[in-house]
Formats: C-alpha cells, structure tokens, sequence
C-alpha cells in the first residue's frame, strides 16, 4: 500500500505526486523523490522498479522479506535493509527496506505497524537538512529505527537483573 509519494526541492515540499509521473520528477537536478510503502504487492514494487531503475535482486528480497540487515551497492544506488524492533507482549521484528540514489528514496515497511510519518514531518521542518536531498532521509529513517531500539535495551536489562536477583537470592538461601 503506498502511503506517501512526494517531490522536494532545495528541501521544500514541490508536490505530492501520482506514482505515474515519477520519471518526469528525477529529471530536475536539485530534486528527489521520496515515496513510502507498508506491505507493498507485486504491482506496486514493481511500478517503483520502473521509476527508479532499481536492481531486480534488491526488489526480490524486498518482496520476499525476512533478510538480514545489509547494505548493498548496485551501481549508483543503495538498498538497506533494517530491522526495526517492537515491544508488545514480545519483541516483534518487522522490516525496513530502503532504496536510495541520488533523486529518489523508496522505503518499504513489511510486518511492521512502526509509523514513519514523524520522520517525514521532521525533515519537512527542518529544509536546511532536507536539503541536502535522498541520503539525509535514508540518515533519518535509520536514525529512528535505532532511536526505538533504547527502550527496549532497557527493559531487557530490567528483564535480566530481575532474573539475576532471584537466581542469587535462591543461591544464598540454600
């Protein structure tokens, strides 16, 4: 499903786009195109593969899901793959996967309710950042998946001196 599809330049907001007319958006020199999909279908990853001219076996492990973290170079273009963590009753892993070249970003979000609108927000108000085009975003993206990771360090360190403590005390009342 795709949630956003957007035009910057010179870090303003040009336009929200119909994912038809990407192609003519990554001709102009200062802008980028980012778009974001959650659980994207076949037709939807694949009209990205065309805009974009992204490598076919980055679009395949996008689709098929359950990789481990990389980053890989195709050409004059990056796929990142980040595994973001949530905590419910138990860690759940989702999926963040990323393509970026020098005038586009495309994010897709798999087994994953994390939302990314506020990192969006953020580099809309911040236009000196976002100017500096599709690697800031990709820097962003990534900066929060890690920013979600501290909570959940913490209570696994909360977790384990649990265990720690009763594991002693039964050790000093034998």
């Amino acid at each position: 499903m795709l949630i956003n599809c957007a035009s910057y330049k010179d870090g303003r907001k040009v336009a929200d786009l119909d994912p038809n007319s990407i192609r003519s958006h990554l001709r102009s020199p200062k802008e980028f195109v980012w778009v974001a999909s959650l659980n994207p279908e076949l037709d939807e990853i694949s009209q990205m593969k065309d805009a974009f001219d992204l490598h076919p076996l980055a679009v395949e492990d996008a689709l098929a899901g359950h990789q481990r973290p990389k980053i890989e170079e195709y050409g004059d273009s990056l796929f990142a793959v980040i595994q973001i963590l949530t905590l419910n009753e138990e860690i759940e892993v989702g999926e963040l996967d990323i393509f970026v070249g020098e005038h586009f970003i495309y994010s897709v979000r798999n087994r994953s309710e994390v939302k990314f609108l506020g990192v969006r927000e953020r580099c809309e108000r911040e236009p000196e950042l976002l100017k500096q085009g599709s690697g800031f975003v990709m820097y962003a993206l990534i900066d929060s998946v890690v920013d979600r990771y501290f909570p959940i360090v913490d209570h696994l360190e909360t977790e384990l001196e649990e265990i720690e403590d009763k594991l002693f005390e039964r050790n000093v009342t034998q």
